[in-house]
């Protein structure tokens, strides 16, 4: 499917002005919307504390642990409203979120681990999956017996991504799966993801800080600032937009620049202003 015929589908996803507050007084995110459609993968980007997190939190329905409530807005998943829907419900829909910080059941095998993500399906479909994930992740197969709180901080979020496909998801969210990773792991995380998305047609909403590696596998993306969203458009679009480039990939001129100008990049935002 191209991505002109993946766009002409109505979405898969949407999400229409959304206003999320924690506490009954914070709030983390104002009129939020954007639309994912099938096969896509589509970014949500900005620095730590711009609302990226609490969009996934408020599509997957776990606000609530955080003590957070959607004030307003809609939320709309397959054509049917998920806005106030139990997270379970969600997961049994085919929306599945992959956690900043992996979350796994660190006294549990690989295995173990693996074979939670897919509880509901039969046996014959836990076979077919498991080897799926091997093949995507090889590194996993090897350390199937493995107890998962002794893995590498890659290894745990190959675990944690492999998890979640096990139950064959429609939407995989993903938050913040290269942090705190080696470049190299790094790398290797986000061509998975793409491999998800060209060869399964899996639809990805991938929130991430690294606008450079989010942008270079993404067809579109949102940039996200105080709970907003500032900038939205096709990935290719926003790598040639002067200022994404200026302050979220660090690029003038065909340089990059020091680090000193990237973290004063707030001021000199035009597109803000």
């Amino acid at each position: 499917m191209t991505a002109s015929q993946k766009i002409a589908e109505p979405p898969l996803l949407t999400v229409h002005n959304l206003q999320v507050i924690y506490g009954g007084a914070i709030e983390a995110l104002r009129d939020v919307s954007f639309e994912v459609h099938a096969g896509q993968i589509v970014a949500l980007l900005g620095a730590n504390g711009a609302g990226k997190s609490t969009v996934l939190k408020a599509v997957s329905g776990i606000l609530h642990f955080e003590d957070g409530v959607i004030e307003k807005g809609d939320i709309t998943y397959a054509g049917q409203p998920i806005t106030h829907s139990k997270a379970e419900h969600i997961v049994a829909g085919g929306l599945v979120h992959v956690p900043e910080g992996r979350r796994l059941f660190a006294t549990m095998t690989v295995q173990e681990n693996l074979v939670l993500g897919g509880h509901h399906r039969s046996r014959a479909g836990l076979e077919d999956s498991l080897e799926y994930v091997f093949q995507l992740f090889p590194k996993l197969r090897d350390r199937r017996s493995q107890i998962s709180g002794y893995l590498s901080g890659g290894e745990q979020q190959m675990v944690a991504i492999g998890r979640a496909l096990m139950s064959k998801p429609r939407i995989l969210a993903l938050d913040e799966p290269g942090l705190g990773l080696a470049p190299l792991v790094v790398h290797e995380i986000f061509e998975r993801i793409a491999r998800l998305a060209r060869e399964e047609n899996l639809t990805i909403l991938l929130v991430e800080q690294n606008a450079r590696k989010a942008l270079a596998i993404a067809d579109h993306a949102y940039i996200m600032e105080n709970g907003r969203v500032m900038l939205a458009g096709r990935s290719a679009d926003l790598q040639n937009n002067p200022d994404v480039r200026e302050f979220y990939l660090g690029i003038k001129s065909g340089e990059v620049q020091s680090m000193r100008d990237v973290k004063h990049y707030k001021r000199r935002k035009r597109w803000l202003s």
